[in-house]
């Protein structure tokens, strides 16, 4: 899928805001305006920015709890997801799903899961879900390293495959799961050679290239509508913050860490693209920063001025509203239509 001139440098923008956001995150965190687990997406923004680009804007998208940087992509509203993460009510969830749980009807993007590899059989259902109603719509699975290794990975694969669904897996190979190297949690270390199990169609990227990864998922996103079933597409990156921002990330040693830092995404991109191709100036690359950084701040200050949620609203949400003029089939109990809410629910 071609690109023009505001695409391309769209893509960095995103990228840039994402990396500026998370800053942002992480120093809010340390002034506790932030609470519980915070996981952070610094030097995997290729990923989330290809991958997204190269999809319709209705296809559905479910990912791990790593996923701030997977909403800004979509184009949630940065001050919505820097609200949920402080827990106000102006959240993309109403403060009630924080860091890893963001989510938003009508972006397709069903959330990010805090149970690792919890995930990907939902991914299937809804992939089956469009068939079975003929949206022509393609799911994309986000999942790390560490998910690989667990029962629910070769269930979904799977099912994926013995249905022929439109489902495309990518697996954000980081190098670490936690703080677990992957030749100590995998026998497999090129990870997308497992989907050879189930005689999957796989691919492996390069992470850290956005380009490379918008092509990549335009070729497998359009297998998926062409009908030639689900696939598994490796990319390999690398985060330059711990698990998290309880974690000391004392496994990984800082030479490492600045060695991978020599491939930066932003900065490759920049360089050998954007530059190279003489499709931005410095003054328009100082403007774009200028503009992210302003944008990150206005996020804080709408996140700052927002109020709690309710206390008398602690306990809605929890359970579905009861449906009305339900029918009763022998033992079973079916809703006549499906209830459809405030529009949050389907």
């Amino acid at each position: 899928m071609e690109m023009n001139k505001d695409e391309l440098i769209s893509l960095y923008r995103q990228m840039l805001l994402i990396r500026t956001f998370e800053d942002k995150s992480a120093e809010m965190y340390a002034k506790a305006k932030i609470a519980g687990f915070l996981h952070l997406y610094n030097g995997q923004e290729a990923i989330a920015v290809g991958a997204l680009s190269a999809l319709h804007s209705d296809d559905e998208l479910v990912t791990h709890y790593r996923d701030h940087g997977y909403a800004l992509a979509r184009g949630i509203d940065s001050r919505f997801v820097m609200a949920e993460l402080y827990g106000r009510e102006t959240g993309t969830t109403g403060g009630r799903g924080g860091s890893m749980h963001i989510a938003s009807v009508e972006k397709h993007f069903w959330g990010g899961y805090a149970i690792v590899g919890g995930h990907l059989p939902l991914a299937v259902g809804l992939a089956y879900a469009n068939v079975h109603h003929n949206t022509g719509r393609i799911v994309l699975c986000v999942l790390g390293d560490g998910s690989t290794n667990i029962g629910t990975f070769h269930a979904a694969l799977n099912w994926a495959q013995l249905w022929h669904l439109p489902v495309i897996f990518l697996v954000e190979n980081n190098m670490w799961a936690m703080g677990t190297a992957i030749s100590i949690h995998s026998s497999v270390i090129e990870i997308y050679k497992k989907a050879a199990a189930h005689e999957m169609y796989a691919e492996r990227v390069d992470g850290k290239d956005v380009l490379a990864v918008h092509d990549a998922v335009c070729k497998l996103a359009e297998r998926a509508r062409s009908g030639e079933g689900p696939s598994l597409l490796e990319a390999v990156t690398y985060r330059y913050r711990g698990h998290s921002m309880a974690d000391s990330d004392v496994q990984r040693s800082k030479e490492e860490i600045n060695e991978q830092k020599q491939r930066d995404p932003l900065t490759m991109y920049l360089t050998n693209v954007l530059l190279k191709r003489n499709l931005l100036t410095d003054e328009q690359e100082s403007q774009i920063h200028h503009e992210v950084e302003a944008e990150v701040d206005e996020a804080v200050a709408f996140a700052d001025a927002s109020a709690e949620p309710a206390l008398d609203t602690l306990y809605d949400k929890i359970y579905a509203q009861p449906v009305a003029n339900m029918q009763i089939d022998g033992s079973l109990i079916r809703p006549a239509a499906l209830y459809t809410g405030n529009g949050t629910h389907g």
